[in-house]
């Protein structure tokens, strides 16, 4: 997993302009289940490698040119500790409800699929092209 000091320097590096992560810069390692998704943990969200697994998988889907992690904007408070995920930003030539089917995102307790970002797309840094008939959604728990 990433380091919280990295992600700091990433952020203010692109004049504070949050850093999408790589599925493995933010699961990979990470101990901390409750870093994504806490208010679904206990309640049938699946554990963070079984997340991660499954969004690996799907990345490598044709339809899907690349999945990358939203952080929470809170996490850039001075007061705040850790690496906190937003959502999963996902670039994709499929429909919302191809998404969510492929994903099975009823099973991750997620709140759905739906175009654009969770925050303003300008408050991001590290956006990868989007390919021509592609666009960007976003899955996210509440």
């Amino acid at each position: 997993m990433i380091s919280r000091e990295d992600i700091l320097e990433r952020y203010l590096d692109a004049d504070e302009q949050i850093p999408l992560l790589t599925i493995d810069e933010f699961f990979a390692d990470n101990p901390h289940e409750d870093s994504i998704a806490p208010n679904q943990r206990g309640y049938g969200r699946p554990d963070l490698v079984e997340i991660a697994e499954r969004l690996t998988r799907f990345e490598a889907d044709a339809d899907v040119a690349w999945v990358r992690v939203q952080l929470h904007e809170e996490m850039f408070d001075d007061d705040y500790e850790g690496v906190a995920a937003e959502s999963i930003a996902i670039c994709t030539s499929l429909d919302e409800d191809e998404v969510e089917e492929r994903l099975d995102t009823d099973s991750l307790e997620s709140d759905g699929v739906w175009e654009g970002m969770s925050y303003d797309e300008d408050d991001f840094s590290d956006i990868p092209a989007v390919p021509e008939d592609h666009r960007i959604l976003t899955m996210s728990w509440d």
